[in-house]
């Protein structure tokens, strides 16, 4: 068995954080607890403290108050009325209330404003955090993901944890720093338990990432992951049948290249494809010499 003091604080505090994640929330102890011999001795302390106390005795009848006859029965307390559940917005009036807030915006600070306070998406009622997009356009280079892992959710960022340090690596390795593009999610809040959203939550979020893409105006866009590359490229094709292409997207009347590579977290998983990841970044940073740099 693996004790606490065998790994290194960063070890330690990813486990904890793991161990949240999967809702534990009470921790064993050092030595075995027999619970059951606990609860026996529990009882039988309380039955040995019950025969030694004296029993009252009841008192004569004359001496007991009697109630009065002709006073009022008290009316029962009316229970409470349940409390009204808040109505249901339609998806199709989602939708629209989406799309007036996204065009609404003028500016990705206006938008991240009209986002946090929108509240017709039930993915925004179990989320900790609204996560907007980090770094800044004027880069002109967009990296986009799928929605929130656990530690975006809790720290209030995308691409954070593990798969954004490996993501900070692959993009300083081809000259990209974070801070100097624009980084930002399909969906901008976690689903619960990491399911997938539905097919009315994603159509919900879609006026709000179409909105940054066309208020970022990026000159190349890197799609990561499955999720993206479908919502985006449209198809029931894998990540490996649309990585590694460049294909126009139609946002909002504007023309955008964007080429798809697998998320760092399936890279985590399955470490053999970062070789294919290379080659996308390696395509990624041909282009952006070429149209952006050169």
């Amino acid at each position: 068995m693996i004790s606490a003091s065998d790994l290194t604080p960063a070890e330690l505090a990813a486990l904890l954080h793991f161990h949240a994640d999967a809702g534990v929330d009470w921790l064993l102890e050092e030595q075995p607890v027999d619970r059951f011999a606990e609860f026996e001795a529990m009882r039988a302390a309380r039955q040995g403290s019950r025969a030694t106390q004296p029993r009252a005795e009841a008192p004569p009848a004359a001496a007991r108050p009697q109630p009065e006859r002709r006073q009022a029965a008290k009316p029962a307390a009316a229970s409470p009325a349940p409390p009204r559940a808040a109505p249901a917005i339609p998806d199709e009036q989602a939708v629209e209330q989406a799309r007036f807030a996204a065009e609404s915006a003028r500016s990705l600070a206006e938008l991240k404003t009209a986002i946090e306070a929108f509240n017709s998406c039930n993915l925004k009622n179990s989320a900790r955090s609204t996560i907007f997009a980090s770094g800044t356009p004027e880069g002109r280079v967009m990296v986009i993901g799928p929605m929130p892992s656990a530690d975006d959710d809790r720290e209030g960022a995308p691409f954070a944890g593990r798969s954004g340090q490996l993501l900070d690596r692959m993009l300083a390795a081809i000259g990209l720093q974070r801070d100097a593009i624009l980084l930002t999610n399909v969906i901008p809040w976690r689903p619960p338990g990491n399911r997938a959203p539905s097919a009315h939550e994603i159509e919900i979020c879609r006026p709000f990432i179409e909105r940054q893409i066309a208020l970022a105006e990026p000159k190349a866009v890197l799609l990561l992951g499955n999720f993206t590359a479908r919502h985006f490229f449209g198809g029931g094709e894998t990540i490996h049948g649309l990585r590694g292409q460049w294909r126009e997207l139609s946002i909002l009347g504007r023309t955008v290249p964007a080429i798809a590579s697998l998320h760092p977290q399936e890279l985590l998983t399955a470490p053999i494809n970062k070789r294919l990841a290379w080659n996308d970044l390696l395509a990624f940073k041909n282009y952006i010499t070429a149209e952006i740099l050169g």
